[in-house]
């Protein structure tokens, strides 16, 4: 029964900030600006990129708000490749802010989820807002962990590493 004892699988977190680490304490007091405008700028592409595609995908009060549901999922899959590739390769520390908090922050609308369920409710169609309600946080959810999961192991792939 001489077996090694492993630890707990590696859990995904923040990369860029560790607030126990002082070297990560001390960039984020040295650059508060160069973060919060790293962030605004990519949360207005985000947002841009976001009222594009509502724009062109309406739906009508009683139907399922696809554009919506497609742009979360997609943003939620696209944040955890994000997530795997800069556990995998650190990069600066302004492109999650950017990319993560921004781009994809104001890409993501959960409160156009919440506003559009609401109004499912209210053009007399909950049926539809429940499962609305429902298949978005399970979609999300399973979005966040297979872009997390096929990117980890695209990049391990590359390098000869198994996941």
């Amino acid at each position: 029964m001489g077996g090694t004892v492993t630890g707990p699988p590696e859990s995904r977190v923040d990369p860029d900030v560790d607030l126990r680490v002082p070297a990560d304490r001390a960039e984020l007091a040295a650059h508060p600006a160069a973060v919060l405008g790293v962030i605004a700028a990519g949360g207005a592409l985000g947002a841009l990129a976001r009222a594009g595609v509502q724009a062109a995908l309406p739906h009508p009060p009683t139907g399922f708000p696809w554009a919506t549901f497609g742009v979360n999922v997609t943003g939620c899959l696209l944040i955890g490749a994000l997530m795997a590739v800069l556990t995998a390769r650190p990069a600066g520390p302004l492109v999650r802010p950017f990319l993560g908090v921004g781009v994809l922050g104001g890409f993501t609308t959960f409160s156009a989820y919440a506003v559009d369920a609401q109004r499912l409710v209210t053009a007399g169609a909950p049926g539809t807002a429940l499962v609305y309600l429902a298949a978005t946080v399970l979609a999300a959810l399973l979005a966040v962990a297979a872009g997390d999961a096929v990117t980890g192991r695209l990049l391990a792939a590359g390098h000869g590493v198994a996941r």
